[in-house]
């Protein structure tokens, strides 16, 4: 299977290409980066989301099976890059889907996507969750066949390969080892299109997870 990985060198990512391997390519924006998604086993590609057009980015996109949206503008980036990175960076991923006609589209959100924030809490972490939602929420319209993962806290223990995937869960955390397996597993079965799925770990065994409706 031949996967597109927006946003290629995030912790995220670099999980995600190491499991897919040579069947997967990594976007990235800075040059010094391609070296570590390379050594991942997948190939890199120099495209930047926020100065791209929708013509460039949809000929990266040719001939993939599927595109996963794991980009973000990151800790300790503003409010206007959350708009430009979480938002507008999976819309313009989302068009050039649909212009190069690759189906499905996975996007990584956060849980807290698709409610307002908490009034009276950090601006910069507001700014995300309405860019996470809005990106969603664009996502949601189109005639793709979309799913969108809303992990909840994330850390770097070791994967357990087991977790709580519903549309919805209660708050906990989740390794990034565990979130790059589920969006493996979608991708390989082709489950849960057109679901908002929130995800935590848990007992259930990633590919029973996946499959439950």
């Amino acid at each position: 299977m031949n996967v597109i990985i927006a946003g290629g060198h995030g912790q995220i990512a670099r999980r995600l290409e190491r499991l897919l391997g040579a069947g997967s390519v990594g976007l990235v924006r800075n040059p010094a980066h391609l070296p570590d998604v390379e050594a991942t086993g997948a190939a890199a590609v120099l495209c930047d989301l926020e100065r791209a057009g929708i013509e460039e980015v949809a000929e990266v996109l040719g001939g993939a099976d599927a595109v996963v949206f794991a980009a973000g503008a990151g800790p300790g980036s503003g409010v206007a890059r959350k708009d430009t990175v979480d938002k507008g960076a999976s819309v313009l991923l989302a068009d050039a889907a649909e212009r190069a006609g690759v189906r499905r589209f996975v996007q990584i959100s956060s849980m807290g996507a698709g409610q307002p924030p908490r009034p009276g809490g950090d601006e910069v972490w507001a700014a995300y969750i309405q860019a996470k939602t809005e990106a969603e929420n664009d996502l949601r319209r189109r005639d793709l066949d979309w799913t969108i993962l809303r992990p909840g806290g994330l850390t770097d223990d070791p994967g357990t390969g087991r977790v709580l995937l519903a549309p919805s869960v209660p708050r906990g955390t989740v390794p990034r080892d565990d979130v790059a397996a589920v969006i493996v597993a979608l991708l390989a079965t082709g489950a849960r299109v057109r679901q908002v799925l929130e995800l935590v770990s848990g007992d259930t065994p990633i590919d029973e997870a996946v499959m439950q409706e």
